[in-house]
């Protein structure tokens, strides 16, 4: 049996027909850049997961660079992140002239590790930017607590993370912004690029949708320096299209989950844990074994795909070279990355697929 890492085709083909009828009516009212479309998915991402603000942007990039801007760091300013995520995370903070500092992760969930957070703020700390990563809340209540005594940003890095809750509140909301990625692959996709940006704060609300559009809320007239962060029409038609599909998916997901911990068997794995303060959405269900690449070897052989999320940390990447953080600066992130595998991990997958790869690993 072949069982693929992702396969979008399935979904895509399910909801092709309402797909194109619904970009058949943009094109035609000619809704190219924000418009109706971008509007009324705003309303409708806000009324189904709990953020009274939704601004739809360009990309998941794109609201983190925001998020930075509205903060004010800047040159001389550190942020504090994690090294052990998709490298946009850490993107913001490097547009805006302000200097990346890592923490080292908590093994257990592959978020930023509070103790190890604590211990990396400096007098020149202006923020934090939070990573719910692969889908699993970060331990907020801690963070939140040194982001106070310090009085700190804290941005949230939502990408992986649409849907999840921390103590019954929508990540996103806990920290002064929220930031999301609709790109293809994520658990709610646009057909190209996506993001949004939310805040509990309507002050900072306020900010990232003037910066969104050149630092203008009327035409013409600039009161700040802005930037082009701007949805366009036919991806909030699609992300329409889908949203109402989300909480089913989502269901899926962790019921996939369910059978992949509940089944795995083979000595030696690390499953991820599940902290009760916050349910995973599965972006990813990503395990660990000392004989990684071993072990990816045999899925492969057993047709199963994997893929390796993220084998080299963001302080060993070329472009931080000059951060002076070499091997060993943060241990916990390393053998991450030298040991992570992760499984396919989509709704379609059926149940006899995941039995396939439980008993593909469990004969390694």
């Amino acid at each position: 049996m072949k069982v693929p890492f992702l396969d979008l085709s399935h979904q895509h083909r399910a909801l092709r027909e309402q797909a194109l009828a619904a970009l058949a009516a943009t094109y035609d009212a000619t809704r190219f850049c924000l418009g109706k479309d971008v509007e009324d998915f705003e309303k409708n991402f806000g009324a189904v997961l709990g953020y009274p603000r939704v601004l739809g942007m360009n990309s998941g990039t794109a609201p983190l660079h925001v998020a930075c801007l509205i903060a004010g760091f800047g040159p001389g300013d550190e942020i504090v992140t994690s090294p052990f995520t998709f490298i946009a995370s850490a993107w913001g903070i490097s547009y805006v002239g302000a200097k990346p500092v890592f923490a080292d992760i908590d093994e257990g969930t592959f978020n930023l590790d509070p103790a190890k957070l604590a211990a990396a703020i400096t007098p020149r700390t202006k923020g934090i930017i939070v990573v719910h990563l692969f889908g699993q809340p970060a331990r907020m209540d801690e963070i939140m607590a040194i982001a106070r005594q310090h009085q700190l940003f804290v941005i949230e890095d939502c990408a992986q993370a649409v849907g999840a809750r921390y103590r019954g509140t929508p990540v996103g909301l806990i920290g002064d912004a929220g930031t999301f990625s609709y790109y293809p692959t994520k658990n709610l996709g646009a057909c190209g690029e996506g993001g949004a940006f939310v805040s509990r704060r309507e002050e900072v609300q306020t900010k990232a949708r003037h910066i969104r559009v050149h630092g203008s809320d009327r035409r013409y007239y600039h009161d700040i320096v802005g930037g082009n962060f701007r949805m366009d029409g036919f991806q909030g038609a699609l992300l329409n299209v889908k949203l109402p599909h989300l909480a089913a998916w989502t269901a899926r997901r962790q019921a996939i989950a369910a059978r992949y911990l509940a089944g795995i068997k083979l000595a030696d794995v690390r499953l991820p844990d599940q902290p009760a303060y916050g349910r995973s959405v599965f972006h990813q269900f990503t395990l660990r074994h000392p004989r990684r690449d071993a072990l990816r070897e045999h899925l492969a052989k057993h047709e199963v795909g994997t893929d390796l999320i993220y084998p080299v940390p963001l302080h060993l990447q070329k472009c931080y070279a000059k951060l002076g953080r070499g091997p060993g600066a943060f241990p916990v992130a390393e053998k991450a990355a030298e040991t992570c595998l992760s499984l396919p991990m989509f709704p379609e997958l059926t149940d006899e697929q995941v039995d396939h790869v439980i008993e593909s690993i469990n004969s390694f």
